[in-house]
């Protein structure tokens, strides 16, 4: 793994808080991999071995009904950890993982994980603060579904994507719609009205890109009464 990569890893949520030498022992019997878009990185009910951290590119995790129909649990990118509570349990990764675009991801061996946690208090405190972080996201976006329309979701999830806090700006959509639908909890069919009734908050969409024209305009507008935001969208 070179140094780059490496740091990413430093960086992210899971190792950021846990002890220096905790960290670099992890990384040192770390790998890094390329996987190329629509790769199957674990499926359900694979025993969970690892933990990953995603250097470059996009992972989703979705689960699949008997019926077949796909449900997304999650997407990550550069920074994110995701495996973390079924690795420390020994048991089998409850979702599919699959790369959404070329991505490398950082590859920690569970059991390495788990017999330094067992070993350190220090780490052991940092690995639930990182399991409070992600069950803090899962609550957020529970409420993101829960009290806000359509077009607010996809406005927010817009506003992630860019480091502007005003003016216009233009932002790339990292991954397929059919995707960005799933991710928001709604129909593409849904998706695509939420973008049209959008252009009253001035967001136009082309293709893989959306152009923002005033971002504090678009931010009042997602943190607007579920109501009155309703009938302006």
């Amino acid at each position: 793994m070179d140094e780059k990569t490496a740091q990413i890893a430093r960086e992210s949520l899971l190792l950021s808080s846990a002890p220096p030498s905790v960290a670099e022992t992890l990384l040192e019997n770390a790998r890094a991999g390329a996987f190329k878009q629509g790769t199957m990185i674990f499926a359900q009910n694979d025993p969970a071995k690892a933990v990953f951290i995603v250097a470059k590119g996009w992972v989703k995790l979705y689960r699949t009904t008997q019926s077949g129909i796909e449900t997304v649990v999650g997407v990550f990118t550069r920074g994110h950890s995701f495996g973390e509570a079924v690795a420390l349990r020994g048991s089998h990764y409850p979702v599919c993982a699959e790369a959404v675009t070329d991505c490398t991801l950082i590859r920690l061996d569970a059991r390495l994980l788990v017999s330094l946690l067992n070993s350190n208090p220090e780490a052991a405190a940092a690995m639930l603060a990182v399991t409070y972080a992600h069950l803090h996201e899962l609550v957020a976006q529970i409420e993101q579904l829960k009290a806000r329309t359509a077009p607010q979701r996809v406005a927010e999830f817009l506003l992630e994507l860019t480091q502007h806090r005003v003016g216009p700006c233009s932002v790339d959509l990292p991954y397929d719609k059919n995707l960005i639908a799933g991710r928001l909890g709604m129909k593409p069919e849904s998706l695509s009205r939420a973008f049209s009734r959008l252009r009253d908050q001035g967001v136009v969409v082309r293709r893989e890109t959306a152009e923002i024209n005033d971002v504090r305009k678009l931010r009042s507008f997602v943190e607007e009464d579920r109501s009155k935001a309703w009938h302006q969208g």
